[in-house]
């Protein structure tokens, strides 16, 4: 358990460090990930995923997808994944799959809350 926990906190750290961008699906999301001195996001609501994977690819070789585990956050994964790969960028898929391998976690906005019961 310590060292999931030790794992997951290096991975905010890296993300942190590296300023890697970090694609949400909303608002809750992005204010979580903020909590966590995570600052170089992307929130998808009320865009359309073309614009985003355009200003991605625009200014970026590499980003993370963090869109939820549910029924549509796995369609909106697998969409973003495969529309940024074709504009040439890489998508770093190891903080997700830690997250839902390790944890119970299925939600991004309920990262602090998880963070917090240890």
């Amino acid at each position: 358990m310590l060292q999931k926990t030790e794992e997951f906190l290096d991975f905010i750290d890296k993300i942190r460090a590296s300023n890697i961008m970090v694609i949400v699906e909303g608002k809750k999301d992005k204010i979580a990930l903020e909590k966590l001195g995570i600052n170089n996001i992307v929130e998808l609501s009320k865009k359309p995923i073309f614009q985003i994977v355009e200003e991605i690819a625009d200014s970026n070789d590499e980003c993370i997808i963090l869109t939820d585990l549910d029924k549509e956050g796995k369609q909106l994964y697998s969409k973003l994944n495969s529309n940024l790969q074709k504009h040439g960028v890489k998508v770093n898929n190891r903080f997700r799959e830690f997250l839902f391998k390790n944890t119970k976690l299925r939600q991004i906005e309920g990262i602090v809350s998880y963070l917090d019961s240890f």
